[in-house]
């Protein structure tokens, strides 16, 4: 695309229509005999994050972040959490080369506290101390997914 074709920086809107949990799974699968066992040793905490993009229409996309939080203590299973987070954006005016750090790096950004809190309040109703994510450098991220990707290739 040429520069000549691209909008003006100027008429670039991104609104943010809606956002919603997709799924969300909470497993504590050695209840209760783990309590007696984290009191002994604080568990290890897994953090794993992904985010994928599907293009709803000509203007309108979803942003999806899946988090998946998984404490064990020694090589026993405390609890594991699972969320799907969406988002949707109505985008206009925006060059199609902004698009996947806009969708994949900006608006996750700005959706991470949202699924943090949701991610918190499960853990702690699930009968354990609530955990809070560190922030995620969703740019390091982004560059990831894009160096394991073979050539040519969009990201999702």
């Amino acid at each position: 695309m040429s520069e000549e074709n691209e909008q003006p920086q100027g008429d670039a809107q991104v609104v943010l229509l809606t956002q919603y949990i997709r799924d969300l799974s909470f497993e504590s699968p050695n209840a209760p005999s783990i309590f007696r066992l984290i009191e002994e040793k604080k568990p290890a905490i897994n953090v794993n994050v992904g985010v994928r993009v599907n293009q709803m229409g000509a203007e309108g996309y979803e942003t999806v972040m899946t988090i998946t939080v998984e404490a064990k203590s020694e090589d026993t299973v405390a609890f594991v959490v699972e969320l799907e987070y969406g988002t949707l954006w109505g985008i206009r005016g925006v060059p199609e080369q902004h698009l996947p750090p806009l969708l994949l790096v900006e608006c996750p950004r700005l959706m991470f506290p949202f699924a943090r809190r949701i991610l918190a309040d499960a853990i702690r109703d699930g009968g354990f101390p609530a955990v809070l994510l560190e922030p995620v450098d969703f740019g390091a991220l982004y560059r990831a997914q894009r160096g394991a990707m073979p050539e040519g290739t969009k990201p999702n």
